[in-house]
């Protein structure tokens, strides 16, 4: 197993690593520094949009040409030719204490995204689903901050976490119709570290990979919810994860160059960077893109 850095951008909160099968580039976002980013799978050609507010995540569209972005108050749709942003749906316009974070596209192409509450104290929070005609669905509340969404590879199981929660969820999904059913735990996140579950992916296998932000570690959970691998990390603010590369064996990781309150801890010099992890003898699934 050898970790690298791909990409270097100090990204003040670097989230949402995702790999497009298509164009066979890797996107990422500076969550608080308002930006999105492309690269190749080694960090070249190097691409970056600016968008009007905070971003918790992102899909790509079905003709590749944009995204999906989940701003801090709504849904908007990214051109990635022109930069322009536009809103598609405002989601909790009234509540300036929440913000839309960590989203992944089902595979019917439609976007499952969560709010959090700014703070990262009070259960504000929502799951809310984007179907391709930019109808909106609520089907969660009472979270603290939403992280982590992405599903078995038969699709029936729909895992999904509230950080300060201590645990990772999994619920039945019905891909036909894209709703949730009889929440369960998981697995439990030891938080005597300091850490809490952060981004996931699930590969080929089905075992769960999770970022345990401030912890510097990424877990890997089998389908039982037991520990199977854990790989140390460089940085202890870990963000997020997904499988890429022209084989989908190399796991990117996003981290944080500074932490978002006071009481989360700092980092070295590696702080903010983009990772890749190879030779861990697994495969990822692609990512499906947002739409009809």
């Amino acid at each position: 197993m050898q970790i690298d850095v791909v990409i270097d951008v100090k990204a003040t909160l670097g989230e949402g690593p995702l790999w497009d099968v298509d164009q066979e580039r890797l996107y990422f976002i500076d969550a608080a520094g308002c930006r999105v980013f492309r690269c190749t799978a080694d960090g070249r050609e190097v691409r970056a949009w600016d968008v009007p507010s905070r971003v918790g995540s992102i899909a790509i569209r079905k003709d590749g040409q944009g995204a999906i972005c989940s701003l801090a108050k709504g849904f908007h749709a990214l051109d990635f030719r022109t930069g322009e942003c536009s809103l598609i749906a405002a989601i909790e316009p009234e509540d300036p204490d929440t913000w839309i974070n960590d989203g992944k596209v089902d595979r019917r192409g439609r976007f499952l995204a969560g709010t959090m509450d700014s703070q990262e104290s009070g259960p504000k929070g929502a799951l809310y689903r984007l179907d391709p005609d930019f109808s909106v669905t609520r089907l969660e509340g009472g979270i603290i901050v939403s992280n982590g969404p992405c599903w078995s590879p038969d699709d029936r199981i729909f895992y999904f976490a509230d950080s300060w929660s201590g645990e990772i969820w999994a619920y039945d999904y019905d891909i036909e119709t894209g709703t949730i059913a009889n929440r369960r735990t998981f697995c439990r996140i030891d938080t005597s570290r300091g850490g809490a579950a952060d981004g996931s992916t699930v590969d080929e296998e089905g075992f769960l990979w999770n970022a345990q932000v401030y912890d510097a570690r990424l877990v890997r959970y089998a389908p039982d919810g037991s520990v199977d691998r854990v790989i140390e990390m460089p940085v202890k603010k870990v963000t997020s994860v997904n499988f890429g590369g022209p084989d989908m064996d190399i796991l990117f990781v996003t981290s944080m160059a500074k932490p978002p309150l006071p009481r989360f801890p700092g980092d070295g010099v590696l702080r903010g960077s983009t990772f890749a992890i190879r030779g861990l003898g697994v495969r990822g699934v692609p990512e499906p893109r947002f739409g009809a």
